[in-house]
């Protein structure tokens, strides 16, 4: 007696979360190509863009040593022009400060002791910086310290959360939507206080600096009293370097 062999019917649902699987699959290999297309050109723009910023600055250098030496040709002296960024960090604790103060350093996000940020010069900054000065040192920083900040001390805000700058991508994840997508980006728009600075500096966690090598002189005192507080112009670079 023969036996009849039926055919085995694999239920509806199986095909179903089969299929689901071979689309979920091909979409994942397209997904994983595109990602690396992107990153490929991603890395080629970033290069191009390093070497456009090294060029400009490199420029503005060359610039500004043709100035000084017209001027002293011309027996004169070259006035440098307005500075547009401004670091500013904590020198001093809480211990009998006043609310607006108080209120102005959280505007400021200076919530700690040798905590830093970079501002627009503007005159509502200056008056907030004014009525906060015993409190705080600030000046003019250079290209290098910059880059030395980002670089070394640099973290992102995103999802409210702190991440180290370890990758492009988180970036380009915080900032990519106004064309800032790597380190160097980052560095020239604030540097030259570009278009989309606020989201920039807004993107960037306050600098949480050391206290600084060989330690302060007066924090009480004025910076032009042989102190420490208030308005250190282009000597706040050699306070940076003491203090990253």
């Amino acid at each position: 007696m023969s036996e009849v062999k039926a055919d085995v019917v694999v239920p509806e649902s199986v095909l179903k979360k089969q299929k689901r699987n071979e689309v979920w699959e091909v979409k994942k290999k397209e997904e994983l190509i595109a990602v690396k297309k992107k990153n490929v050109e991603n890395r080629k723009l970033i290069f191009n863009r390093a070497k456009a910023y090294a060029k400009e600055y490199d420029e503005q250098q060359k610039e500004l040593v043709n100035l000084k030496r017209e001027a002293r040709m011309k027996g004169g002296f070259y006035v440098n022009p307005e500075a547009k960024l401004l670091f500013i960090t904590r020198i001093r604790g809480i211990n009998a400060i006043d609310p607006k103060s108080k209120k102005i350093l959280q505007l400021l996000r200076l919530r700690q002791i040798f905590n830093g940020v970079f501002l627009k010069v503007s005159k509502a900054t200056l008056n907030m910086l004014h009525r906060v000065e015993p409190y705080v040192t600030y000046g003019y920083p250079n290209l290098k310290s910059v880059k030395e900040l980002i670089y070394k001390r640099g973290y992102g805000k995103l999802s409210q959360q702190r991440i180290a700058l370890t990758d492009n991508s988180i970036i380009e994840q915080g900032l990519g939507k106004y064309g800032i997508i790597c380190i160097e980006d980052l560095v020239h728009e604030i540097m030259i206080v570009g278009p989309h600075f606020k989201q920039a500096n807004n993107f960037l966690w306050p600098f949480q600096l050391k206290a600084p090598l060989g330690g302060m002189k007066k924090k009480r005192n004025h910076y032009v009293e042989g102190g420490d507080a208030g308005n250190r112009e282009d000597y706040i670079n050699e306070l940076i370097r003491r203090m990253n």
